[in-house]
């Protein structure tokens, strides 16, 4: 039998700073484990949790964050329409996971690392502009929310209406929004950057992420909206599996 073990590469140069050749990687069970029993335990745990991520996954993986946010929104905008309760605070705490994870995290990574790197090649600048211009609509729209996400503001009607209004005008946006840089922008980066700039660029991003949200900082945020969507009762996803 053989096993093949594979390191992050970041993780990897940065912890260890020895080159594993493929011969290397490719051992028999019983020598690997020979090599393994020599390293300090310790040193393997901390390993083995680092994972490699580059920084279009980074931003992927967000913007699933996002889209299980925008089906929240999804679920009070009918329960407005319709005139039925819901626990206010999951209203407010996903407007502050958008403001604080959405707004001044992930999109600042692009506003500060990508956006300018397009516009500065030449390449995507349209695109861009209508990007950066929804990513400032949508943080007026996030104003107006959190404003409105209020008890006496989800007990007057019209109140209730306009907060629909704008619920419904930040998901018809962002979902083509993040469509679009998903399979656009995102995808054209590796045009721009060479392999190492590409690299350093998920150095950048890890660092800020931890910086912000500490350690494990991306699923604690996902850990934020799962909760979220047990206390709207969303959360299961036998709820939406067509029974056909």
């Amino acid at each position: 039998m053989r096993e093949v073990v594979r390191l992050g590469r970041r993780a990897f140069i940065k912890k260890s700073g020895i080159l594993i050749t493929t011969a290397t990687m490719i051992q028999p069970t019983h020598l690997f484990a020979q090599g393994a029993a020599k390293s300090s335990p310790q040193k393997r745990s901390k390993e083995q949790k680092e994972i490699e991520m580059s920084p279009v996954e980074d931003l992927m993986r967000e913007h699933g964050t996002l889209a299980r946010i925008l089906l929240i929104y999804d679920e009070i905008i009918i329960r407005l329409n319709i005139g039925k309760e819901f626990p206010p605070d999951v209203l407010l705490n996903s407007t502050g996971l958008i403001r604080r994870f959405v707004e001044d995290y992930h999109e600042k990574l692009e506003e500060d690392y990508l956006f300018p790197r397009f516009e500065k090649a030449g390449k995507l600048v349209d695109l861009v502009k209508m990007l950066l211009q929804q990513h400032q609509a949508g943080r007026r729209l996030t104003d107006r929310i959190r404003g409105l996400a209020t008890l006496p503001s989800l007990k007057a009607s019209g109140e209730k209406a306009e907060l629909a209004k704008y619920l419904d005008l930040f998901t018809r946006m962002y979902r083509p929004h993040k469509a679009r840089e998903d399979t656009v922008l995102f995808p054209a980066l590796h045009t721009l950057v060479s392999p190492e700039e590409y690299d350093r660029l998920g150095d950048v991003f890890e660092e800020k992420e931890q910086k912000l949200f500490g350690r494990n900082g991306f699923e604690r945020i996902v850990e934020e909206v799962a909760t979220l969507e047990k206390k709207l009762g969303i959360y299961e996803l036998s709820q939406v599996t067509a029974n056909i």
